[in-house]
């Protein structure tokens, strides 16, 4: 049985019209390329991926509904390392300068963040981490 059988171009260029974001749309492309004759394997060379991935994406299509198949799904990603009241004490900090903190410095920065985390909380953040952190928390 060949693959999107069941499924009307028509209905792929509607779903087209209506999805948001690159990856869907890239998804839907796809499938009508090959229900125009491009094969799997010239997908898979076009979009960068392996053979399964485009087999992946046209069967989550034909189990549709189209417009919910080709958008991934929620992933929860790792929890973080500081819970919600330690998040809240270290912005609480961040809003204080270093030197009301106890710290020789005047402001701020990554490193100085990481001393801070793994001394205040016993936990340990690479220096990138804690420039994000040190972004969102304060609000910059």
């Amino acid at each position: 049985m060949e693959r999107l059988e069941d499924v009307p171009v028509e209905e792929l260029r509607t779903a087209l019209e209506r999805v948001e974001g690159k990856k869907p749309a890239m998804r839907l492309l796809a499938a009508i390329a090959y229900k125009h004759g491009v094969t799997q394997t010239e997908l898979a060379e076009w979009y960068g991926v392996e053979r399964k991935t485009i087999y992946n994406w046209f069967t989550r299509i034909e189990e549709g509904p189209i417009e919910e198949a080709v958008v991934d799904e929620k992933r929860p990603g790792r929890p973080p390392k500081l819970g919600r009241e330690a998040r809240e004490a270290l912005r609480a900090d961040l809003e204080r300068s270093p030197t009301d903190v106890g710290y020789d410095g005047e402001v701020w920065t990554p490193d100085l963040v990481r001393e801070h985390v793994r001394t205040r909380f016993g936990v340990e953040y690479s220096e990138s981490s804690c420039r994000r952190l040190l972004l969102e928390l304060s609000g910059e």
